[in-house]
């Protein structure tokens, strides 16, 4: 029960001090909004890099944080992964015309905009799959922390690098977000390409757009499915 306790009381209080320091922070005033935007992603990115460092530098003894261990393989694996997993959802969804492409559009300062995304994955990543996920493995299990997202816990686990998922999350967000306009991002992001969804919802995926079809839901299962196999084989 004290375990519980405590391990209960530093997720929380490292979660609800991230987000009152990103709440204090100051927040320069922009009018472009891909600047903008810039810093609403950079700030948040700051202030958890800073309470990973403050949490887990005093546990660091018996608490990994494996940020970008085999950066070559990590990147090689989040990157197959990531591009199969949207692919994979993308193909399917315009090969059965659930998925239109209606039109493209001028995106000012684009690589700005993704570099906007690409932080945010990071913050996400960081946040969740960083110090907490760490402390609650450490406590617990693997399988008690990989509940917070099954597919990316265990490509963490296989890869034993946090850029493996991050790699795979960023090319979502960001080909099937602003590039594809595919995926569900902050309302101000630009999209390259307008998409039109139709049909039945559960194929469509509704308001969520890909993210809330069948189709993602079965590919994320499989994927699951395959990452399990290839850690229980990499563990044997």
């Amino acid at each position: 029960m004290k375990k519980f306790f405590t391990t209960t009381g530093k997720a929380l209080t490292f979660f609800l001090g991230w987000a009152i320091l990103t709440g204090l922070m100051p927040f320069p005033d922009f009018s472009n909004g891909a600047v903008w935007r810039f810093w609403a992603e950079l700030i948040p990115l700051l202030s958890a890099a800073g309470f990973t460092l403050l949490f887990w530098l005093p546990e660091r003894r018996k608490l990994t944080l494996p940020l970008c261990s085999a950066p070559l393989k990590s990147a090689k694996i989040g990157f197959a992964a990531g591009v199969l997993w949207l692919g994979i959802a993308a193909g399917v969804l315009l090969l059965t015309g659930t998925m239109h492409i209606t039109g493209y559009q001028q995106v000012p300062l684009l690589g700005l905009w993704i570099l906007s995304a690409l932080l945010n994955t990071i913050m996400q990543e960081l946040l969740i799959r960083g110090y907490l996920y760490q402390l609650i493995k450490a406590q617990y299990s693997t399988a008690a922390a990989a509940t917070m997202s099954l597919l990316m816990g265990l490509v963490l686990e296989y890869t034993q690098s946090l850029l493996a998922p991050t790699v795979m999350h960023f090319l979502w967000n960001c080909i099937g977000g602003i590039l594809l306009g595919g995926v569900s991002l902050a309302e101000d992001y630009p999209q390259l390409y307008r998409t039109e969804f139709t049909g039945p919802v559960l194929l469509s995926g509704g308001a969520p757009k890909m993210e809330g079809s069948i189709v993602v839901f079965l590919l994320n299962l499989l994927l699951i499915a395959v990452f399990a196999a290839l850690l229980k084989k990499r563990k044997q």
